[in-house]
């Protein structure tokens, strides 16, 4: 095969080693998820607002890379389950801020051991997970760049 061909096989696919190892993750994640109730999308919201709590919505977004049009049915989900609230601002009614309640605070100690099992699981040496993240965020970064 020539080197042309080589690039267009699927394992010589960086974005196809990318998605795959995405899907996989979530896919780990799901059964751990569902005891404490969430998704794979409402944990990573819940993480935005166990680290600060009252944010707006287009905050969660931008730390989430979407829009907020595509965070409102997860929102108004968690905002159902008691989790959180959405909360107009008062000098601004166009903008939400969200909120944690007792409840969704209280998910926080469960979601530590499901991040602690996810490590667990990747088998890798922590100092490994950390230089793999650290390469993907450049990844990330340089391409949203582009």
């Amino acid at each position: 095969m020539s080197v042309k061909e080589d690039a267009l096989l699927l394992d010589s696919q960086l974005c196809f080693s990318l998605y795959s190892t995405s899907l996989t993750m979530t896919q780990l994640y799901k059964p751990m998820l569902e005891p404490l109730g969430l998704t794979y999308p409402q944990y990573l919201i819940m993480m935005v607002l166990w680290e600060e709590d009252g944010i707006g919505l287009k905050d969660i977004g931008a730390r989430l890379n979407q829009k907020s049009g595509a965070l409102t049915p997860v929102m108004k989900r968690l905002e159902e389950d008691g989790l959180l609230n959405r909360v107009r601002v008062p000098d601004n009614e166009r903008q939400l801020d969200i909120r944690l309640t007792p409840k969704g605070n209280a998910l926080k100690a469960d979601a530590f051991k499901v991040n602690q099992c996810i490590i667990e699981s990747c088998g890798m040496p922590m100092e490994e997970l950390i230089e793999l993240k650290n390469t993907l965020d450049k990844l990330r970064d340089n391409l949203s760049n582009a």
